[in-house]
């Protein structure tokens, strides 16, 4: 439900889908998606799958999608859920007669995606994770995508033959709109099928059942879900105090309380922003909110450049998760008499999938901090386990103590961890990573600078304190850098210092083959 709620906030005008796997039980787990105010759930099935998957999971993952798809519509009919979400349905469909079989067990939108890759070209070679698709759809090799031959218009007239052909079924039956059909398991005809030979003795009713349930209780989505966003912070108060601001880039200043209750705080303020100036956002600085209190969950989410929110206090999960650009700060209160180095701050997965902006973190941070973060700079007291994990890009500076598994799995950036207690070696995956002294003159300067903003925004005394100790405490500073990463960054230098582009080859260090 908060991931729901945070992508609503990140775009309201959005449709936020939840893609289901079609197996047994998925029509509880259906309700369940329309309870938290999803706006369509997609019923899977198992004949589809894209070719970077494993065979085992294309032959034996889910069961077929109009066993899924009947067991949804049963589900959400009976708990009169059905009104307020739209069902959609995928998984090997090629035909018209496929969307009106999809149509009468209750589906409103229906998913085609091999039958279209091969009518450009696709021949199913089933390498697509590989970059070697010899007919150039699924690589980023420049020589083999010159062999696609594809054209919009192949697309086009596929699926125009497509409605042709449900158009033809429509008539045969005597519909005259898709609305009319959804849902109608009734006038599906499949006395020939059951009557077979090969399916005598089995039992297909439960699979074909049609609730009994009053005339006022919709087959198909009639109404919009109420996501709440009115209530919001930021429709209450934030974006029309900032009016100036987003339409005008007038700076502005506020302070404000929270409360664990106001959750995804900043996120449909920098929608506005983003809406109105795009992806490059306002001036750094130009709306500044001090908040006191509580955060609830996914505090600064999305927030882009031209933010800088301030929380004096602390946070639930997801504190800057996606930051786009902005500028997050969060230390305790003024009064608080615990030692902010030795104690939570923020909950855990901060700053997940963030892609840009800094944040400055007085205390210690939860599990996941910086997981899949490609490009915030961030300076954290203390993390928990998992630390930058997934993490491709930006910079972590860890001033304390971090969890075991630190960086599993990352690809980018590099993180500088203060090796308080020696022990960090152990505490880190060296699957991906090599870890070395903070020794080049560049990563020193980084590093210091880092530090000296995070004094400057937390006033944190640790922090200083390591400044203060710069000469004894820089030889405990560990950098972790992704050995790809080191090899990418190292064949850049190379082609720099002979006046060239790096080649394709030298930065994937393999050839295409």
């Amino acid at each position: 439900a908060q991931l729901i709620h945070d992508l609503k906030n990140a775009n309201p005008t959005a449709r936020i889908h939840v893609k289901l796997v079609a197996e047994v039980g998925v029509g509880t787990v259906a309700a369940g998606v329309a309870k938290a105010h999803a706006d369509v759930v997609l019923i899977s099935g198992h004949d589809g799958g894209t070719g970077a998957s494993p065979l085992t999971s294309i032959k034996h993952g889910g069961v077929p999608w109009e066993l899924g798809l009947a067991e949804t519509q049963q589900v959400l009919v009976l708990n009169k859920l059905r009104d307020r979400i739209v069902v959609q349905v995928d998984g090997q469909m090629k035909t018209g007669r496929d969307v009106v079989i999809a149509a009468l067990l209750g589906a409103e939108e229906f998913g085609f995606s091999t039958a279209p890759l091969v009518v450009l070209g696709c021949i199913m070679m089933r390498v697509c994770h590989l970059n070697t698709c010899p007919v150039g759809i699924a690589t980023q090799d420049p020589e083999l995508r010159k062999r696609f031959t594809g054209k919009p218009e192949f697309v086009t007239t596929f699926f125009r033959f497509i409605a042709e052909e449900v158009r033809e079924y429509m008539a045969a039956m005597g519909f005259r709109t898709m609305a009319e059909m959804i849902g109608r398991v009734d006038r599906l005809d499949f006395k020939p099928a059951v009557e077979h030979w090969k399916a005598k003795g089995l039992d297909f009713s439960s699979i074909l059942y049609a609730p009994a349930m009053p005339a006022d209780v919709a087959r198909r989505c009639v109404t919009a879900q109420d996501h709440g966003l009115e209530k919001s912070l930021d429709q209450t108060t934030l974006i029309p105090a900032c009016h100036e601001a987003i339409e005008h880039a007038k700076p502005i200043e506020l302070r404000l309380p929270i409360r664990n209750v106001n959750r995804t705080v900043g996120t449909t303020l920098g929608y506005e922003i983003t809406s109105r100036w795009g992806g490059a956002g306002l001036p750094d600085d130009t709306i500044t909110v001090h908040f006191r209190g509580s955060a609830g969950q996914s505090f600064g989410a999305f927030v882009p450049r031209g933010v800088t929110f301030t929380l004096e206090g602390d946070a639930n999960d997801y504190w800057g998760k996606g930051l786009s650009g902005g500028r997050l700060v969060v230390f305790p209160p003024r009064r608080a008499r615990f030692v902010p180095e030795d104690n939570i701050v923020i909950g855990n997965v901060a700053l997940y999938g963030a892609t840009g902006g800094e944040a400055y973190v007085r205390g210690v941070a939860g599990e996941r901090f910086a997981v899949r973060n490609s490009g915030v700079h961030a300076v954290v007291e203390g993390i928990g386990d998992h630390g930058c994990e997934y993490m491709t890009g930006g910079r972590v500076v860890v001033l304390g103590q971090s969890g075991r598994n630190f960086a599993a799995g990352m690809s980018g950036g590099i993180a500088y961890v203060l090796d308080v207690d020696g022990d960090f070696k152990r505490r880190c995956n060296p699957g991906m990573v090599e870890l070395g002294p903070l020794d080049q003159a560049e990563d020193i300067e980084l590093v210091r600078g880092l530090i000296r903003r995070h004094v400057d925004h937390t006033g944190s005394t640790y922090a200083s304190g390591i400044l203060a100790r710069w000469i004894d405490v820089q030889p405990r500073f560990v950098r972790v850098m992704p050995k790809d990463y080191k090899r990418v960054l190292g064949a850049e230098a190379r082609a720099r210092a002979e006046g060239r582009e790096p080649t394709f080859a030298e930065l994937v260090g393999a050839t295409s083959g």
